[in-house]
């Protein structure tokens, strides 16, 4: 049997370790190439000699000697750093997760489908950032992408055996995070804790504040508008509490298509793991009639600015993804650090972009790499000036 070459890049978050647990019940069948990680060097080790990886890599150089002491007795290879990150994606491999949060995740996207790989994409910034520059590298280099949030692998499921010119409409999800149902004036004052506790999904912090903040929802319509190529006038946002119903499609006869299925993000990694073959999953079974009844609002962009933003943000095009998500990021550390409160966050991201947009043409430049990551850096530097004179 020839087994499938994967690598995971963020192997340490929690859509790695999902990826993970769905390899690791069928290893015989995977050859690992690379594992990634930032911080948790002991996950990291552990997971990569159990997997006999080829390589483990952690971003920070520091934590080479770390990484060594806890690889000692293996056959599996140490690095560090942004240089040894992308040279393990340029190691041959059928399959690639793409789980490294924020922009850092770009480069190694782009190693990745340089080689052909498939890239099963679950780092949003790739398409919020870089769009233009992800999708036509899949293309000069055949490969392909395969959404993995949950949102985005549902419209795919969604679309197979139609026509994209039939689709009228995207409908994403939301659960409206962990301050759905709060009085709007409460949400200054809402803490790192509550805001940390997400009612439905188990996912790292950092999601989960953009889950209440809703730029998480932001993001990925964006991403719908780039992925799927259709105009920000045809993605629709619903809040759904349930968590249970992804996504809809919405065609030119009057159908809507729903993907419907338990908030457990192994059913889009392992969609896409075994694309095009749909195969069992350890995934809870759902009981309609134990649920009862399914809900939805139309979400109040008052309370969730972050939805205004990014409309704008499509309207406005160029590098403009790039700037929202370096100021989000910024922003949400401002956060967490206590620089900012919650509501903060929106003004901050939203004065960078209209900050920016006054800069001398950085917006309008050519989409290439060094220029979304100058971008990136520039606009973290704003946000960073605005945080301060808060």
């Amino acid at each position: 049997m020839n087994r499938r070459r994967v690598s995971i890049f963020g192997a340490t978050g929690s859509i790695g370790q999902n990826t993970i647990d769905l390899i690791d019940r069928n290893p015989d069948h995977y050859d690992v190439v690379a594992l990634t990680g930032a911080y948790n060097i002991e996950q990291l080790a552990k997971d990569a000699k159990r997997l006999k990886a080829h390589v483990a890599v952690t971003a920070h150089d520091h934590l080479l000697p770390a990484l060594k002491d806890a690889l000692s007795g293996s056959s599996v290879q140490a690095a560090a750093g942004q240089a040894a990150l992308t040279e393990a994606a340029t190691r041959p491999a059928d399959w690639v997760m793409s789980a490294i949060v924020g922009a850092a995740g770009l480069r190694p996207g782009l190693s990745a489908l340089a080689q052909g790989a498939t890239l099963a994409l679950a780092n949003k910034e790739s398409l919020v950032c870089a769009g233009e520059l992800i999708l036509g590298t899949a293309k000069t280099h055949k490969a392909r992408i395969l959404p993995v949030d949950s949102e985005h692998s549902a419209v795919f499921q969604g679309l197979v055996g139609e026509d994209m010119t039939a689709v009228e409409r995207v409908i994403i999800t939301a659960s409206g995070g962990a301050f759905r149902d709060w009085p709007m004036d409460d949400l200054k004052n809402a803490t790192l804790a509550q805001a940390s506790a997400h009612p439905n999904w188990a996912m790292g912090q950092r999601i989960t504040i953009d889950s209440a903040s809703m730029f998480n929802k932001a993001m990925e319509v964006i991403e719908t508008h780039e992925y799927f190529d259709i105009s920000a006038d045809q993605i629709e946002v619903l809040v759904h509490p349930e968590s249970m119903i992804h996504a809809l499609v919405g065609f030119n006869d009057g159908a809507l298509m729903a993907h419907v299925g338990p908030p457990d993000m192994r059913h889009a990694i392992g969609y896409a793991l075994h694309w095009p073959v749909r195969q069992a999953l350890p995934v809870e079974r759902l009981d309609l009639a134990k649920i009862g009844a399914f809900t939805f609002r139309a979400p109040d962009e008052a309370r969730w600015p972050a939805l205004r933003l990014a409309r704008e943000v499509m309207a406005r095009g160029g590098l403009a993804g790039a700037v929202f998500n370096a100021a989000k990021e910024s922003a949400l550390d401002g956060f967490i650090s206590g620089a900012l409160k919650f509501t903060q966050m929106a003004e901050v991201v939203e004065q960078t972009l209209i900050q920016m947009d006054a800069k001398g043409g950085h917006i309008d430049d050519t989409m290439t790499l060094d220029n979304v990551l100058n971008v990136d850096h520039l606009a973290r530097e704003t946000a960073n000036d605005i945080i301060t004179q808060l």
